[in-house]
């Protein structure tokens, strides 16, 4: 049942998110993700002027008359969107919490697809699956993932981006665009799962990171606690400390970055406090330079 708390958060993020696509996101998710496919649609007789790369030898040689097969633009396209919902994203420094902006993100690239009369559809998990929307188009639908993305209460505390990823192999027959949203605090390893899926479909990756996870402040003795174990941990306060604590962070940055770069899987970095559009619209045109190069 939905509470009037629930019901209010999602329509602030309706508003919010809509009025972004509008105004940026929609035209910017357009040009890159419109017409990324192709379907035949018949053989026909070669005229003057058309591309001898289409030219259809078996017709051609059967006929002794060239032929040429035909293809239109793939208008629809299938878009996933998997999010993270364990305890470890529950975590925020400021007001908001990395769940809310993962949920933001969601919501706004959701309605970026449906104004691309794309279907879209959602996987939420944990350390399991916690939930599947499969895709469909239209408003209606894009409100139920938006409710489901802040009314989720996930049975699992932990992450397997791998069980995610791995659900998502089976269960996607058409190739579909995925976008994976995690703060990818995950100790196991997922990243055959993720080659594996990026091979057969188009992935990104989004990470949301809140500041207060890359430093630590070096003036307070904190104790800390995993989210998603329990387990606690004293940190001293003293400057050696939260050099280390920042040292570990960066090499987890890069380690993350490097990962993604063999999978070529794209890496979004967004800010848990701050503007999560700009990188987003980095993003896009990043992708569509490649799409006009390739």
């Amino acid at each position: 049942m939905l509470t009037r708390d629930l019901l209010a958060r999602i329509r602030k993020i309706e508003i919010k998110t809509r009025k972004v696509v509008e105004e940026m996101t929609g035209g910017a998710y357009r040009s890159v993700y419109r017409g990324r496919g192709i379907e035949f649609s018949e053989v026909r007789t070669y005229t003057e002027g058309d591309d001898v790369r289409d030219i259809d030898w078996n017709v051609t040689a059967r006929t002794g008359v060239a032929h040429i097969k035909k293809y239109v633009e793939e208008r629809e396209l299938t878009v996933i969107i998997a999010v993270d919902i364990s305890s470890s994203t529950l975590f925020g420094s400021a007001e908001d919490d990395k769940r809310d902006k993962m949920a933001e993100t969601a919501a706004l690239l959701a309605f970026s697809a449906i104004r691309n009369n794309d279907k879209v559809g959602l996987l939420l998990f944990s350390d399991r699956v916690e939930s599947y929307i499969p895709p469909r188009s239209g408003r209606a639908h894009v409100m139920r993932v938006i409710r489901d993305l802040v009314a989720t209460h996930p049975r699992g505390r932990g992450t397997n981006i791998a069980a995610a990823l791995e659900s998502l192999s089976r269960t996607l027959k058409k190739k579909t665009v995925i976008f994976l949203i995690s703060d990818f605090m995950d100790e196991s390893d997922f990243w055959k799962p993720l080659r594996i899926l990026n091979r057969r479909h188009d992935l990104a990756a989004i990470r949301v990171v809140d500041s207060l996870e890359t430093a630590l402040p070096s003036a307070a003795a904190l104790e800390l606690e995993d989210a998603e174990t329990g387990a606690t941990f004293a940190f001293p306060g003293s400057k050696m400390a939260a050099a280390r604590y920042a040292a570990a962070q960066e090499l987890f940055d890069r380690q993350l970055a490097e990962n993604c770069r063999q999978a070529k899987v794209d890496l979004i970095e967004l800010p848990c406090t701050g503007d999560i559009v700009k990188p987003l619209m980095g993003f896009f045109q990043k992708r569509g330079k490649r799409k006009t190069r390739g």
